[in-house]
């Protein structure tokens, strides 16, 4: 029986999701998160071994999200299931360590292949995207002169969403469990390796580097 966890902010999603791999016989949900945080949270719990991760996610996003299961729970599988197939997004979850890569208007067969495929140590990326990993192959990230999100640090990535979401630095701070000032000494370290000077270039940059959704 392979152990599934979910991942997605969209109820309605996440809960249709749950019960048609619930469905599946030799498949088996055991959590479901809202959130990255969440997810990671339960990835070391659950010690799932199929992750289905969304990557536009409040708080932590699928990619960093990603990042830290595969550091964590290294037993677990990663699949990206988006609505997102642009190079930014695709790139970012390949280097954080997926093994399948899926768009959301794949049909649910689909997904549940892909879920056995990577549990079997293989790698699995929808037909959909099959151009964009070309171009990601062809153009590595050290030669992509627009990506500077690897010199940020992860809690610098995290608070960079946050900023970018719109929240305020009381309640990333809050959220975080750290004062107003180490997220106002976070944020100037961010500008300072990013070369931006105000919070609508950083929330640019996040939006361009795939870190929140536009």
């Amino acid at each position: 029986m392979i152990k599934v966890l979910v991942a997605d902010d969209h109820k309605i999603i996440r809960e249709g999701l749950c019960n048609m791999l619930d469905a599946e016989p030799d498949l088996k949900v055991v959590g479901a998160a809202s959130n990255g945080r969440e997810a990671l949270a339960l990835a070391r719990k659950l010690s799932p071994d199929v992750v289905i991760m969304d990557i536009s996610m409040p708080e932590l996003n699928g990619i960093e999200a990603t990042r830290q299961i595969r550091a964590e729970a290294p037993q677990a599988a990663v699949i990206a299931l988006s609505m997102y197939a642009d190079k930014r997004y695709v790139l970012g979850m390949l280097k954080a360590g997926v093994a399948g890569y899926l768009i959301k208007d794949c049909a649910f067969e689909e997904l549940a292949r892909a879920v056995v495929v990577v549990h079997r140590g293989e790698t699995y990326l929808s037909p959909a995207i099959a151009d964009t990993v070309r171009k990601v192959l062809v153009t590595r990230i050290d030669q992509d002169p627009l990506t500077r999100v690897e010199e940020l640090t992860e809690r610098e990535r995290q608070v960079l969403q946050m900023i970018a979401e719109g929240i305020k630095t009381k309640d990333i701070a809050e959220s975080l469990h750290i004062s107003v000032k180490t997220v106002e000494t976070y944020r100037s370290s961010i500008m300072q390796k990013l070369g931006l000077f105000s919070v609508a270039e950083l929330t640019k940059f996040a939006v361009r580097e795939g870190i929140t959704p536009p």
